[in-house]
């Protein structure tokens, strides 16, 4: 390998399976020493297994690699502290952050009970502010000392929170929330202390995917044997351990999706049409005004507009 990541310290939360663990591992073989964080959590984060992230670690030193396993809930303020602290005493530094734990419990919105509701945001969503809000606290502190360098966040988000998905109203809300906090990383630590945000949209096949009927039909089938396999997860790793890469060109800020050999850049929220008047509209000056609107807005939203115009249904 290139060792391109030589002298980095990188945290990969979430990293005992599945992406994650490409992550750790591809980092490692750059030269990276690595902090690999796995609970060891159940799909849903119900119940704790024996924690995986010792396997991963044996075979980053196996292979001649650094690492250690940690063992913390990055979804606890105190746990978050102590990964971002265990790379520091370990290592003697932190340089990347890649947040991607994350857990699901799918259901139907008239089905969600509170508990489904709260335990996905505060793993996906809580998961990700906590060691990223240590991490920046060390990182100011060490660019007041003068000892800045580049630093990386990169932030997992999903298709599911960029483009929806029917029974993910928990899952995808807390995702759609997450390119946002990259987007807002971005903007208050990257000019001032030098720290660099990304979110991905991973697609590939995991634990997760293969928990969704819908994403089981798509990544669910590995490929025949002695054939490029696009669907597995070691396909996302290449471009999010280039984006860790102290020499990365790529501006910060920014949101992809990255699935087999492709890698997508989304835009942020824009505005597609508008109307304007000088006045306080009424609803019937509406009627006439929205037709821009209505033309240019997706026909599913279009749609259920123009049907509630018609009045209401028998």
């Amino acid at each position: 390998m290139s060792g391109r990541l030589r002298g980095r310290v990188v945290v990969v939360t979430g990293a005992g399976r599945g992406i994650g663990r490409e992550y750790a591992l591809l980092a490692a073989e750059h030269g990276a020493s690595v902090v690999v964080n796995d609970l060891g959590a159940s799909l849903d984060g119900a119940t704790v297994e024996d924690s995986p992230a010792a396997h991963v670690v044996d075979e980053i030193r196996a292979a001649g690699g650094r690492a250690v396993a940690d063992g913390n809930d990055i979804s606890d303020w105190e746990g978050a502290k102590a990964l971002i602290d265990r790379a520091v005493s370990e290592f003697g530094d932190l340089h990347v952050l890649i947040n991607n734990a994350g857990i699901m419990r799918d259901r139907m919105m008239f089905n969600m009970s509170v508990e489904e509701w709260d335990a996905v945001i505060a793993v996906n969503l809580r998961g990700h502010f906590a060691p990223t809000r240590h991490a920046a606290a060390y990182w100011r502190e060490e660019e007041k000392a003068g000892r800045g360098a580049d630093r990386v966040v990169i932030s997992t988000s999903s298709v599911s929170g960029l483009r929806g998905s029917i029974g993910q109203v928990n899952y995808g809300t807390a995702k759609a929330g997450i390119a946002t906090f990259a987007q807002l990383v971005d903007r208050e630590l990257n000019e001032k202390y030098g720290v660099r945000s990304y979110a991905i949209a991973p697609g590939a096949r995991t634990r997760l995917t293969l928990s969704t009927p819908h994403a089981a039909k798509t990544v669910g089938l590995a490929a025949p044997e002695g054939e490029w396999d696009s669907k597995s997860p070691a396909n996302v790793a290449p471009f999010v351990i280039w984006l860790a890469d102290a020499a990365c060109p790529m501006p910060s800020g920014n949101v992809f999706g990255v699935a087999g050999g492709k890698v997508e850049l989304y835009k942020t929220w824009s505005i597609a049409e508008q109307i304007d008047g000088e006045r306080e509209w009424t609803l019937e000056e509406l009627d006439e005004a929205v037709r821009p609107l209505l033309d240019a807005a997706p026909s599913r939203v279009r749609s259920v507009v123009e049907a509630a115009a018609s009045g209401p249904r028998a």
